[in-house]
């Protein structure tokens, strides 16, 4: 995925961009360009790098005045990353500018029919095709830019976020959208084009988010002009007000974002359950589950789909909701679920996990499983997105922006909603009695308090990565509930300090993964006093006589792994089936400080973006 900032009004373009792209790094950091219009030209400039380095090539080889202008951070697809393949792009003339996130699946068939036509191109990217076939449209056709848009979107297959501009209309920036984000903040006689609302949120509050297949000619001082693409139908723009501030989407003292967010997790925690846990009361209050009760209660089974961070919330999840609520539940990979032609009947629910609510291999599971019937209940962070647009119900986490690529509180929030589903189902369902569904709630209520503590071993886990900064592989072990937390912890360090990791079952370690052990191989396991205790102790006393070097994140006083482990990392009591809430913390901090001390960008990992929009 990419990152689109651009602004039309009467305040210089420059700046507000510059900052934009830097709230939208997250998105892809590989490349960055803007393009100004200063009244009479376009200005230009595009590097192969972050974009600190843009600001310094831009402000040193361009003018950068103008009240008109757009801008790109890129995560590559069509293209290595260097300075030509960089957006924006120019069409052939220069009259045309675009920036691009997606993908066009057809742009080769395109790209030939268009050099038999004289086009030449400069770059090895998509969008250069499009920009070009726009142009092609727009001197055939004699039509003006919005329908040129048009009609060249109708001729292409694929994805697209878009924004272009035609400097023989100075006063207008035409966007569409289908299958990327668009936002559109709506100030005074001024508009502003970004990705998500991070890039405007200190000069309006009041944005519309297209819809698929829906494009929007923008002039400042009018009212947006929003189309189908498909029928040119007119569209009618929904204006909503955004639950951002500026506080949220900065460091606020910490190093990382990544960081902050780990810190974050008490609150961020207590703000998705807020509202909806009500202990006193003895109840469980989420509008998704409470309008449809019925089509969770007859469920054959629940399907779960997801990638990730979020597919391993969804295997925790899993767990909870066979273990609680005795409903059937498969975990499928969101990437692979529509290419095997899966089964999915009216009968089913399907539960579809994403942070950003944007992520395109969920959105495509989403489409199969309504076109075959199912009922699709949707679990994102950010409200507006397309998994919250595309879903029948569903519930936000209310984590707040994750703005580090590393997902910490999108895993703890995306369990916290989680449970208070199954436990809403169980108690429905009348699955375990009075008492037991009063523990859980209350403990529930509790975990953001036992988070705090686990954050206390902070300095010890700072301790023991210093130990292991230069291990060259590590393996992570959990049994249970925790099972999913092992794989979380290895990809968390796969992600962020890039040492190979791997995540197993505790007992399936002698079945293949133990003749790895030796002296240098670090073993993470968590082995919390609840649950298989006793089965993971014998797996830890494995791996200490073929001496392996022994991690162990255990429950507060815990002696007999103390007395086996080289380092032993405590966490507060609780509930099993709580436990991965509690778990997972020390596990993100080790990844943090370790990436730390080994000099990667802990934010920003080589090859990854926060959010895959793309297949």
């Amino acid at each position: 995925m990419c990152g689109i900032v651009g602004y039309i009004g009467y305040r210089d373009a420059y700046p507000i961009i510059m900052k934009g792209l830097q709230r939208l790094e997250y998105r892809g950091y590989d490349s960055a360009g803007i393009a100004l219009f200063d009244g009479n030209q376009i200005n230009l400039s595009k590097t192969k790098g972050k974009v600190e380095d843009l600001r310094n090539k831009s402000e040193r080889d361009i003018s950068v005045n103008g009240t008109l202008g757009m801008g790109h951070t890129r995560w590559a697809t069509h293209g290595v990353p260097n300075d030509v393949n960089s957006h924006p792009h120019y069409s052939n003339s220069g009259d045309l500018v675009i920036i691009h996130n997606g993908i066009i699946e057809n742009y080769e068939a395109i790209k030939t029919e268009l050099k038999k036509r004289g086009y030449v191109f400069e770059s090895d990217t998509d969008t250069e095709v499009l920009v070009n076939l726009i142009e092609e449209v727009k001197k055939k056709e004699k039509v003006k830019l919005g329908k040129a848009v048009q009609i060249a979107l109708n001729q292409v297959v694929g994805a697209y976020a878009i924004s272009v501009f035609d400097k023989q209309k100075p006063d207008e920036i035409v966007v569409a959208k289908l299958g990327s984000p668009l936002a559109i903040g709506i100030g005074d006689k001024e508009f502003f084009i970004a990705s998500d609302a991070s890039p405007f949120i200190e000069f309006t509050n009041n944005a519309v988010y297209l819809e698929d297949e829906e494009m929007a000619i923008i002039r400042p001082g009018k009212e947006i002009k929003l189309r189908k693409i498909k029928d040119d139908a007119v569209a009618y723009p929904m204006i909503q007000e955004l639950q951002l501030n500026l506080e949220e989407i900065e460091k606020g003292g910490y190093e990382h974002f990544m960081l902050k967010e780990i810190y974050e997790q008490p609150r961020a925690i207590k703000d998705t359950y807020r509202g909806r846990l009500l202990v006193d009361q003895g109840l469980i209050k989420m509008s998704g589950i409470d309008d449809n009760l019925e089509k969770f209660l007859n469920a054959n089974r629940i399907i779960i789909v997801a990638c990730g961070t979020s597919w391993h919330a969804g295997l925790v999840a899993e767990y909870i909701f066979e273990d609680l609520a005795r409903i059937p539940v498969e975990v499928e990979y969101a990437s692979e679920f529509r290419y095997r032609n899966p089964v999915i009947t009216s009968n089913d629910v399907v539960i579809a996990i994403s942070q950003s609510g944007e992520t395109a291999d969920t959105l495509a599971a989403i489409k199969l499983a309504k076109e075959n019937g199912a009922f699709v209940f949707g679990v994102c962070n950010v409200v507006g997105s397309s998994i919250a647009r595309e879903t029948h119900a569903g519930a936000y986490t209310h984590a707040g922006p994750e703005i580090g690529v590393a997902s910490t509180k999108a895993f703890t929030t995306q369990i916290t909603i989680l449970t208070l589903l199954a436990l809403k189902l169980a108690k429905e369902k009348g699955k375990f009695s009075e008492s037991k569904y009063h523990e859980i709630l209350t403990e529930l209520e509790n975990i953001p308090s036992k988070v705090e503590k686990a954050l206390e071993a902070n300095p010890l886990v700072e301790i023991i990565a210093d130990v292991y900064k230069n291990s060259e592989n590590c393996l992570y072990l959990g049994r249970g509930y925790n099972f999913p937390v092992a794989l979380e912890g290895a990809l968390k360090l796969k992600e962020i300090s890039y040492i190979h990791a791997e995540g197993y079952p505790a007992a399936e370690m002698k079945h293949g993964p133990i003749a790895l052990i030796d002296e240098q191989m670090p073993v993470i396991v968590i082995a919390t006093k609840k649950g298989h205790y006793e089965k993971v102790v014998s797996n830890i006393q494995e791996i200490k006589t073929r001496k392996g070097k022994i991690i162990a994140v255990v429950t507060e006083g815990d002696e007999q792994v103390r007395d086996l482990a080289d380092h032993v990392i405590e966490v507060p009591e609780t509930l099993e089936c709580l436990s991965p809430l509690l778990t997972t913390i020390p596990l993100q901090l080790l990844s943090y400080h370790i990436a730390v001390m080994r000099g990667c960008n802990v934010d920003q990992p080589r090859n990854l973006a926060k959010s895959v929009t793309v297949e």
